[in-house]
């Protein structure tokens, strides 16, 4: 079996390409962006708000070693889908919590996760994760992949990141190459 695509965005890349790339099955997780309506953007256009697009990472995985749906729910332990248009500091629509889906199965696994977790109450306020096709991916620039292990001292890196991949790897421990 070939291997599948999936796309995320859940406010800044840096953390969940980190985390994602660490997964058995997950073959790579790359920065970028998906979803707006400017052709060739860069990080500099996308941070204006302007271009429509969302920083994403997108997952080339074999599904014979992780699924999608273990991919989505990873996707929303590793940020909070119930902000709109934002992730703690970060504002804009580039920051919007959603998935980019690939086929009709991912979006109805996507849904019914986002249905699961809004009958379960699992967070104070509705999830707000968009659910929307797959567009064309613009990787980042160089310097965004790998960001987290390149740059483990940098200031966003240490505060932000750092204590979400402590999280993610004693939740997710058993899932790790």
């Amino acid at each position: 079996m070939s291997n599948e695509i999936a796309t995320f965005g859940a406010g800044c890349f840096w953390c969940l390409e980190s985390a994602l790339n660490q997964l058995q099955g997950v073959e790579q997780a790359l920065s970028g962006y998906m979803g707006g309506h400017t052709k060739d953007p860069d990080y500099r256009s996308i941070c204006t708000g302007t271009t429509g697009h969302a920083e994403v990472v997108q997952v080339s995985f074999n599904p014979q070693h992780i699924s999608f749906e273990q991919l989505c729910r990873i996707f929303f332990v590793l940020h909070d889908p119930t902000q709109l248009n934002r992730q703690g500091n970060d504002t804009g629509t580039q920051y919007r919590s959603v998935v980019f889906t690939h086929s009709d199965q991912q979006a109805e696994t996507a849904q019914a996760i986002i249905d699961e977790l809004t009958a379960e109450q699992l967070f104070p306020r509705p999830v707000v994760t968009e659910i929307s096709t797959a567009s064309t991916f613009y990787p980042a620039e160089d310097y965004h992949q790998g960001y987290f292990l390149q740059n483990p001292q940098q200031g966003y890196c240490q505060v932000i990141i750092a204590p979400k991949m402590a999280k993610f790897r004693q939740l997710f421990n058993s899932l790790l190459k």
